[in-house]
């Protein structure tokens, strides 16, 4: 009896140190099945993720903000992962081996994937801290893993008339290609726009052709369009203090392209403080925003790719707040998304699925 006795205080010992080292604060670290996931599912930092998906391999692409990760490799000039299933995710590389040189200092924020008659366009924003004239540029490659060159400025800050010019997101429909983009500010030309682009998405048609679709109290922009409305998704708050980071992500639509987007309420977001909140922190998680496109995988299911802190692991040692990718369902309901659960999961989840390679 004394033996068992001490054999089951050992294994009751083993099982609970296993616990203290897989949980820390509610938090899982890394046990999961094939089909499914804990978050995050990269890090330790992919800021202001992009995605797509490679139509040949049916690999998806994820690339991020500039940022140096404190690993001794300096900055990531735009870092690209990839992965066959939204869940384990592989290192590829950067955009750029050089910063491009049509601005004077600067880092290469928030890019935009598309793929654009066949070519991969990657739109994306040149700026610093405080920038008094940021702008959004354009890179193309042959392949998601490039190389990518460089193809210039689109536009600035000074000859859009638009402060905080920054955080890119293509859309297209039919023949018709667009560009929203924009940020936070207090002035009336703040906030998020549209504007139209060329053919070959390679220019503006014309930068004082510009609609304005919500305040300055937005940025992060993406548009998606479901049934007889375009859904405007968008970020608020700080977005990179650590713990204390406040983003949170919001919803409007409109049933038409240039607006006016509302919110539940019926009221327009070009007013400060109105939109539908889909996504916030918790105690565990700060910060969660700056998402991709939606994603549906193959069994008719949406997810939202987006980047959080967790409060226990805020910075690198760099400095750089440690924005992890995170992955969640997005629900439809009474003609709203709504996330699985308001708050970034922690716990596992079952993942999505994607049932075959697409072919050449």
């Amino acid at each position: 009896m004394y033996h068992i006795k001490r054999r089951y205080i050992f294994w009751t010992f083993l099982c609970l140190l296993f616990f203290c080292v897989c949980c820390r604060g509610g938090r899982q670290l890394g046990v999961h099945s094939a089909d499914s996931y804990v978050n995050p599912v990269f890090e330790p930092i992919l800021a202001d993720p992009t995605l797509i998906r490679d139509p040949h391999t049916g690999y998806f692409y994820a690339y991020g903000t500039q940022d140096d990760w404190g690993d001794g490799q300096g900055q990531r000039l735009m870092p690209i992962i990839k992965s066959k299933n939204l869940m384990d995710w592989e290192y590829v590389g950067e955009v750029f081996q050089d910063k491009p040189t049509w601005k004077d200092g600067g880092g290469l924020w928030a890019p935009d994937a598309n793929i654009v008659e066949g070519r991969y366009y990657l739109y994306y924003a040149y700026s610093k801290w405080g920038d008094s004239n940021p702008g959004i540029g354009l890179a193309i490659a042959g392949g998601p893993e490039g190389p990518f060159e460089d193809q210039g400025m689109l536009f600035d800050s000074e000859n859009t008339g638009v402060p905080n010019s920054i955080d890119p997101a293509f859309f297209q429909e039919g023949s018709k290609k667009y560009l929203v983009w924009g940020s936070f500010g207090e002035g009336p030309n703040q906030g998020i726009h549209l504007i139209e682009l060329s053919a070959d998405g390679r220019r503006v048609v014309d930068v004082n052709r510009k609609i304005q679709l919500a305040a300055g109290d937005w940025e992060a922009p993406m548009i998606h369009k479901k049934g007889g409305y375009y859904y405007l998704f968008g970020s608020k708050g700080s977005c990179c203090e650590g713990a204390d980071s406040q983003y949170k992500v919001w919803v409007a639509r409109s049933s038409a392209l240039e607006g006016p987007y509302v919110d539940k309420e019926g009221e327009q977001v070009t007013q400060r403080g109105r939109g539908a909140l889909l996504l916030e922190g918790n105690d565990l998680i700060a910060g969660p925003g700056h998402h991709t496109r939606l994603i549906r995988d193959d069994d008719g299911q949406d997810w939202f790719l987006y980047h959080a802190i967790w409060k226990d692991n805020p910075k690198v040692r760099s400095g750089a707040s440690r924005r992890t990718l995170m992955l969640d369902k997005l629900i439809w309901e009474n003609g709203w998304p709504r996330m699985e659960t308001q708050n970034p999961s922690h716990t596992e989840r079952v993942g999505p699925r994607f049932f075959e390679r697409r072919k050449q």
